[in-house]
């Protein structure tokens, strides 16, 4: 940590803060909508299962 450089007025004004927080935000929404559709294809099939890529298997019984 002893190697640090300070930055310019012109780099500390170039840096834009909350890209992290959009991609998380973004992510959950992803996360829950794919969740949804397992639960909705789970509660509404005929024998109750899904299989989701990747191998992923789920049954209601």
């Amino acid at each position: 940590m002893v190697d640090k450089i300070p930055l310019s007025k012109s780099e500390l004004e170039s840096i834009q803060c909350g890209e992290a927080i959009t991609l998380a935000a973004v992510m959950a929404v992803m996360c829950i909508a794919v969740v949804a559709v397992a639960i909705y294809k789970l509660f509404y099939s005929e024998d109750g299962t899904i299989q989701l890529p990747g191998g992923y298997k789920f049954q209601w019984k």
